[in-house]
């Protein structure tokens, strides 16, 4: 067995060089090639070939390097502020169980609400299942098909930041007032999924639309599918900006978020980002059912007003 294939993976890895398809949707495997990495390593070895074991463990250690650390609970900042709790899910054209979405705000005492793909009527059945007497606040941009989005929030919305619609996806943000804490934008995000070569632009488009973290400026919590995961490039550049990715900092950043319903090997492509002076103290996935998305959830401290 050769070590190329492993070899390339690992180049392309490091180097950022997904710039087509379907080299930016296979990248999203990542996990699985570096958990696979010692099979050339064992054989290498058993053929008595050592520099072929060398250069095979080499590039084991720089795929396993890739992955690791997002299985390991990173340190929190001492943020100091009150509780937070966010819930962020694709309701998949607005087919999703709204009384399981609900059911969920309610058990987890969910205090923001992000939704992508809502429509009109999924607002409102919304409603009718109760979630504005937990979740009165927000801003929504429902539409037909996936278009839409909302943040909805338990608390007031002091400023609302607009609805941002892009040439793509809604992304609402809300500027939250939340009791002893600083002044929060949420944007509900919505990239575009690069599922052929003719929407790998649009897909790098819409995630450079995004904010960037403002680590001496206003706390931001970007929460929704993203339609990427932490093996690209252009994700990481946002990451790089200031943000945390709340999955990885409680060692569960291999958690698989996407697809529910298809034979696919499971991939972490619904994110809550936050600026790194807010602390995560856990996360969890929960199935909805008729969504082939799974929500994400976590509870945050805020830095302190």
């Amino acid at each position: 067995m050769s070590v190329l294939p492993w070899g390339v993976w690992a180049l392309v890895r490091l180097t950022g060089a997904e710039s087509g398809f379907p080299a930016v949707a296979l990248i999203a495997f990542t996990p699985y090639v570096a958990a696979t990495s010692v099979l050339p390593v064992a054989l290498a070895l058993l053929a008595r070939r050592g520099w072929v074991a060398l250069a095979a463990a080499a590039t084991a250690v720089a795929l396993v390097g890739c992955v690791l650390p997002r299985g390991l609970p990173g340190s929190a900042p001492d943020a100091g502020g009150p509780r937070l709790t966010v819930l962020s899910a694709n309701v998949y054209f607005g087919l999703a169980d709204p009384d399981a979405l609900v059911r969920l705000v309610r058990e987890h005492g969910v205090e923001v609400l992000s939704l992508q793909e809502l429509t009109p009527q999924f607002d409102d059945a919304l409603t009718r299942s109760g979630l504005r007497s937990h979740l009165p606040y927000g801003v929504t941009d429902a539409a037909t098909g996936p278009v839409g989005g909302a943040v909805y929030s338990a608390h007031p919305v002091d400023e609302i930041g607009g609805t941002d619609r892009s040439a793509y996806f809604a992304m609402p943000r809300a500027r939250l007032r939340v009791p002893d804490a600083m002044p929060v934008e949420v944007v509900s995000t919505h990239a575009m999924p690069p599922s052929d070569a003719a929407a790998v632009p649009a897909w790098r488009d819409s995630l450079r639309e995004l904010p960037d973290a403002r680590p001496n400026g206003r706390v931001r919590v970007l929460a929704g599918d993203f339609n990427a995961t932490l093996d690209h490039a252009v994700f990481r550049s946002l990451l790089d900006t200031g943000y945390s990715d709340a999955a990885a900092a409680t060692g569960s950043g291999w958690t698989a978020t996407w697809p529910v319903d298809r034979p696919l090997p499971g991939t972490a492509i619904d994110h809550i980002l936050v600026d790194h002076r807010v602390a995560v103290h856990r996360t969890s996935v929960h199935t909805v059912p008729n969504t082939d998305h799974r929500a994400v959830l976590a509870e945050l401290t805020l830095p302190r007003a």
